[in-house]
C-alpha cells in the first residue's frame, strides 16, 4: 500500500459552498502527490522501511521543501487559465492523498510555496484515494499508483498512470496535451479487431464502417471538458493547444476526423503516424503530457515527454 495517492480537481470557482458548485462548467483533474511533487526517496524509505518510518520521517522534513514532480507543469498551466479569463470556467485543484492530515502537512507547505490554487483535500491514511474522483466530480485522475487507477477507470472516470518520464526541452506557456486515440479518446473496437485479427481485417473493418461514428472511450468526457475550457478563448490566440497522436494512417484516418465532428469537439493538430514510434513526434509537438492504452507506446513516449499509462482495453485486459 503506497502512502500517498493525491488527487486533484479542476474547477470554475473555489468557493466554501460546495452546494454553488455547477460541476457542468468545470474541468476537474485528480493527481497524486508523488505526481505532483518528487517523493520517490520517501516511497523507497516507505518501501523499505515501513509506514511508521515514513511518517516520522515525513514529520522531521515537514519544512524541507519538496521540488516539483512530473505532473508539476501540468498543474501549473491548469490554475494559469483561472488568470488568463476570469470569466470562463475556473480550475479548482483537489488534493486526495494516502498521507495522514498529520504526515501530509509538508504536502500542503510546498503547495504553498509554489502558489498553487490548491484548498480542497481529502487525506485517506494509507487508504486507496479513487473513491473520492467521482463525489468531487473529477474529469480526469491522475496517480502513480496502477490500482488506484484501474479502480477510476472501472468506476467512468478518465484515469491514467503517471510514469516516470522525461521532462520536454522545450518549454512554452501554452498548455498541450496529447491523446491516443483507440481505447483511450474512442472505444477498443476497433482496436480489438486489429489485436485479434491483424492490420488487413483492421483496415477492412474500418473501410466498412467509415460513416459510423467511433464508440465512446474513457477520455471522451474529459476532452469534451477540456474543448469547453478551451472554447473560451479566441482560436488565434489560444493558451491551450489538443492533439491526436495516433498508430493509424490513411483510409482509417476518416473514422476519426467524422467522429470527432459528431461529437463537436476540436483537436488542433492530428498526426496519423502509420505505426511510427511515437515518442519524437510527441517531442517536437511539446506536449505537457500525453495519454496512451499501449505499454509500447508509453515507453517511447517517456523518454521525452511526461506520459500517462491508460490501463484500458483490449490490450490490457490480454496482459492480465
Amino acid at each position: 500500500m503506497q502512502p500517498d495517492n493525491v488527487s486533484i480537481a479542476l474547477s470554475s470557482e473555489n468557493t466554501g459552498d460546495q452546494a454553488s458548485d455547477d460541476l457542468s462548467q468545470k474541468l476537474i483533474v485528480a493527481i497524486s502527490s508523488r505526481a505532483l511533487f518528487d517523493l520517490s526517496a520517501s516511497h523507497e524509505l516507505f518501501e523499505r522501511e515501513g509506514l511508521e518510518a515514513y511518517a516520522r520521517d515525513q514529520r522531521q522534513r515537514e519544512d524541507e521543501l519538496l521540488a516539483p514532480g512530473i505532473a508539476f507543469p501540468l498543474v501549473q498551466k491548469l490554475l494559469r487559465l483561472n488568470q488568463l479569463a476570469p470569466a470562463m470556467p475556473r480550475v479548482e485543484v483537489i488534493l486526495l492523498s494516502r498521507n495522514s492530515s498529520d504526515t501530509g502537512l509538508r504536502i500542503f507547505n510546498a503547495i504553498e510555496h509554489y502558489g498553487l490554487e490548491i484548498t480542497r483535500a481529502a487525506f485517506t491514511n494509507g487508504a486507496p484515494t479513487h473513491p473520492y474522483a467521482q463525489p468531487f466530480g473529477a474529469n480526469l485522475f491522475l496517480s502513480s499508483n496502477a490500482e488506484d487507477v484501474a479502480q477510476a477507470l472501472h468506476a467512468g472516470v478518465a484515469a491514467a498512470t503517471i510514469l516516470p518520464s522525461k521532462a520536454p526541452q522545450t518549454h512554452s506557456d501554452q498548455l498541450r496535451i496529447a491523446f491516443d486515440g483507440d481505447a483511450v479518446i474512442f472505444g477498443d473496437e476497433s482496436e480489438r479487431v486489429s489485436f485479434e485479427q491483424g492490420l488487413e481485417a483492421f483496415s477492412r473493418y474500418e473501410n466498412e464502417n467509415a460513416a459510423l461514428p467511433l464508440p465512446v472511450g474513457p477520455f471522451r468526457e474529459f476532452l469534451i471538458a477540456m474543448h469547453r475550457i478551451q472554447s473560451a478563448f479566441p482560436l488565434e490566440d489560444s493558451p491551450i493547444r489538443t492533439a491526436l497522436v495516433t498508430a493509424r494512417s490513411a483510409p482509417a484516418h476518416k473514422r476519426v476526423i467524422l467522429t470527432l465532428r459528431e461529437w463537436g469537439v476540436r483537436l488542433d493538430e492530428a498526426l496519423f503516424l502509420g505505426g511510427r514510434e511515437k515518442g519524437p513526434f510527441l517531442q517536437a509537438f511539446g506536449a505537457d503530457i500525453f495519454f496512451d492504452d499501449s505499454h509500447a507506446n508509453v515507453e517511447s513516449a517517456r523518454q521525452h515527454v511526461a506520459t500517462g499509462h491508460v490501463p484500458h482495453g483490449v490490450r490490457n485486459n490480454s496482459s492480465k
